[in-house]
C-alpha cells in the first residue's frame, strides 16, 4: 500500500510504534495487574509497578538496546530489520530474554498463574519465527498482537469474570495492527497471516502444557 495517503501512512506508522512487540509482554502485564489486582495481593505496596517495570526492562529495554548497538557496530544494515538476515541475531536475542522471563515468572507465586502461561507462549514463538524466516519474512508485530489477543481468550475462559470487552478490544487492535503493518512496511499478507497465526498457535500451545 505505498500508495496509501501520507495521513494514512503517519497513522500506521504511529500505531507500529505504539504496538511493537517488544511492548506487548508489558502492556499484557500491565492490564493483568489492572484487570485482576486480587491475583497480586501478595506483592507489597508498589510492588507490582516496579515489577512492571521489571518485564519492561528485560522484554522490550534489554533487547531493544542489544538490537541497536548491532546496528551501530554494523552487524545489521538497519534498526528497523528490513531483511531475513538481519533478523537472525536479534530473534536470538530476544529469545534469551524471554527465556529468562518466563523462568523467573514460573518462581513468582504473587502474580497471576495465567502469566506463566504468556510468557511461555512468548517464548515459544521466538525459536519457531527464528526457523519460519529463513523462508518467509514472518511480521513480528502480528506475532505480538496474536499472543496478546490469543491469551486473554485463554484468560477468558479460565476466569470467573467476563472479559468479552477485552478480548474483543484485543483483536480489534490486532487488526488495526496488522493493517498498519500491510500500509508502511514491505510485509505480504502471507507474513502477516502466519505471524498472527503463529502467535495463536503458541499461547495455545503454552495454555495445554500449563494449565
Amino acid at each position: 500500500m505505498n500508495n496509501a495517503p501520507a495521513a494514512l501512512r503517519l497513522a500506521a506508522k504511529v500505531i507500529s510504534y505504539v504496538f511493537h512487540p517488544l511492548f506487548i509482554p508489558t502492556y499484557v502485564y500491565f492490564f493483568m495487574t489492572q484487570m485482576f489486582p486480587f491475583e497480586f495481593a501478595g506483592m507489597a505496596e508498589n510492588a507490582s509497578l516496579f515489577r512492571t517495570v521489571v518485564i519492561f526492562i528485560n522484554t522490550a529495554f534489554f533487547p531493544g538496546v542489544a538490537i541497536f548497538l548491532l546496528w551501530r557496530l554494523k552487524f545489521i544494515d538497519s534498526i528497523f530489520m528490513r531483511s531475513q538476515k538481519e533478523r537472525i541475531v536479534p530473534y536470538i536475542i530476544v529469545m534469551f530474554f524471554y527465556w529468562w522471563v518466563w523462568y523467573l515468572s514460573k518462581n513468582f507465586v504473587d502474580q497471576p498463574f495465567a502469566l506463566r502461561v504468556f510468557f511461555l507462549g512468548a517464548f515459544l514463538t521466538t525459536p519457531f519465527a527464528l526457523i519460519i524466516n529463513n523462508f518467509i519474512k514472518i511480521s513480528m508485530h502480528a506475532i505480538g498482537v496474536g499472543c496478546a489477543a490469543a491469551f486473554l481468550t485463554i484468560v477468558g475462559f479460565h476466569s470467573a469474570f467476563h472479559l468479552g470487552q477485552s478480548i474483543a478490544v484485543s483483536v480489534l487492535i490486532a487488526g488495526v495492527v496488522c493493517t498498519a503493518r500491510l500500509i508502511i512496511s514491505d510485509h505480504t499478507n502471507r507474513e502477516i497471516y502466519t505471524g498472527l497465526l503463529l502467535g495463536i498457535i503458541c499461547q495455545a500451545v503454552a495454555a495445554w502444557v500449563t494449565y
